[in-house]
């Protein structure tokens, strides 16, 4: 069951029991190496980004390619915050974490989705001024702005993981302490508190919910401008440039938004 300390006031948790994902124990190696080799291949992809930008001095005041090579190491971080520990379920490694590795893996976590999703809105509001104000853009986006607000994106991160990490572990926690989950998020560990866990249900739910629907709604404003303004360019060459330049990338934001809200 864990470690857990006996102090003269009441009993508290040491460390945590992650229980991982429900697999049948038949499927445990194809699914570490499934979970290892994607794993894997993220990183390869993004450190491949990273080295692109950073080998081309143009790229660097270019504020689609700052925001993008910000992005790969984010999701490059993470990944590592979540996939090893993940793959390690599919070993006969302890399922053990430190209650002080808990509390770090739960900032991370949220710190690092956070200004995943602050950068996203920003990528989108980049695309919006690149293609509805062209003329305007180098004014109104350059590199020294970007790299303030990416800075901003950050901060505003870390403050909100700091909200949700310090409200869920302000709790006391004295067993058991089975986490039901494959990482320590918020809804799995506040089960296993001996209180009352209806205020930080609630201001969680509002401030993750308020973060991804303004998020959510700003890019889906930006792209809407977007779309209304190439479907107004008369040649469709000049349609299918403008779509290539922010297809996927759309794509790619609406996926990681809704799996946002969905966890």
């Amino acid at each position: 069951m864990g470690k857990i300390s006996n102090t003269s006031l009441n009993t508290m948790v040491t460390e945590f029991i992650l229980l991982g994902l429900p697999h049948p124990p038949n499927l445990r190696i194809l699914l570490f190496l499934v979970f290892f080799i994607i794993y894997i291949l993220t990183q390869l992809g993004n450190l491949l980004i990273l080295l692109t930008v950073w080998a081309d001095p143009k790229l660097h005041a270019r504020p689609m390619y700052i925001l993008l090579g910000v992005l790969s190491f984010l999701d490059m971080w993470l990944s590592s915050v979540i996939v090893p520990r993940l793959i390690l379920d599919f070993t006969p490694a302890s399922k053990a974490i430190p209650y002080g590795g808990c509390v770090a893996q739960l900032y991370f976590f949220h710190f690092l989705g956070c200004t995943q999703c602050f950068l996203y809105t920003l990528m989108a509001y980049d695309r919006y001024l690149a293609i509805c104000q062209p003329l305007r853009y180098p004014v109104l986006m350059n590199g020294r702005l970007c790299t303030i607000l990416v800075a901003g994106a950050w901060i505003g991160g870390s403050i909100n993981g700091s909200i949700q990490t310090t409200l869920t572990f302000r709790l006391p926690y004295c067993g058991p302490n089975q986490v039901d989950y494959f990482i320590c998020d918020i809804p799995a560990v506040l089960r296993l508190a001996c209180a009352d866990t209806t205020v930080n249900e609630l201001v969680t739910f509002v401030d993750i919910g308020v973060v991804a629907a303004s998020c959510f709604m700003l890019i889906l404003l930006s792209y809407a401008n977007i779309v209304h303004a190439i479907l107004k360019i008369n040649t469709a060459d000049g349609r299918r440039r403008a779509f290539s330049t922010c297809g996927l990338q759309q794509t790619y934001i609406y996926i990681h938004i809704l799996a946002t809200f969905y966890s």
